[in-house]
């Protein structure tokens, strides 16, 4: 499934996006709000990675995006690369074991293990906020 944006010529709007995610807008105005809470050298930036893929929220430091926010129709997604170290940090907290399995099923790249995680309730958040403090921690 593809962002729910998907012109090239038009950046998204906070309105558009407060209409496209409903419910879970305030999730992810809290989900990027707590990654710059955490690294407030970070920098955002909408990216448009082409029609398939339509656009997304990057939330980055001067090395690596820190996470991947991902709009589409009613909810989004928060996309993660962890490197090995920051997968072990993962493997050995309290994050839900549904996460922990999808990273350990996930393909091993150079770069790291990639996990998408669909927000659809507020019971995600805490997970997500230890997922970018490991994130950025590693």
């Amino acid at each position: 499934m593809k962002s729910i944006f998907i012109d090239k010529n038009e950046v998204p709007t906070e309105e558009q996006l407060c209409d496209a995610l409903g419910e879970t807008y305030p999730f992810w105005q809290f989900i990027a709000s707590q990654a710059l809470v955490l690294h407030p050298e970070a920098t955002t930036l909408w990216h448009y990675s082409g029609e398939k893929f339509g656009w997304s929220f990057r939330i980055s430091d001067a090395k690596r995006v820190i996470v991947y926010l991902l709009p589409r129709d009613r909810f989004f997604k928060v996309a993660f690369v962890f490197s090995q170290k920051a997968t072990d940090a993962v493997l050995k907290s309290d994050i839900a074991d549904s996460i922990k399995n999808e990273l350990i099923a996930a393909k091993l790249y150079a770069e790291g293990r990639g996990i998408r995680i669909a927000v659809t309730h507020e019971s995600q958040i805490n997970d997500i906020k230890q997922l970018i403090s490991i994130k950025i921690s590693n």
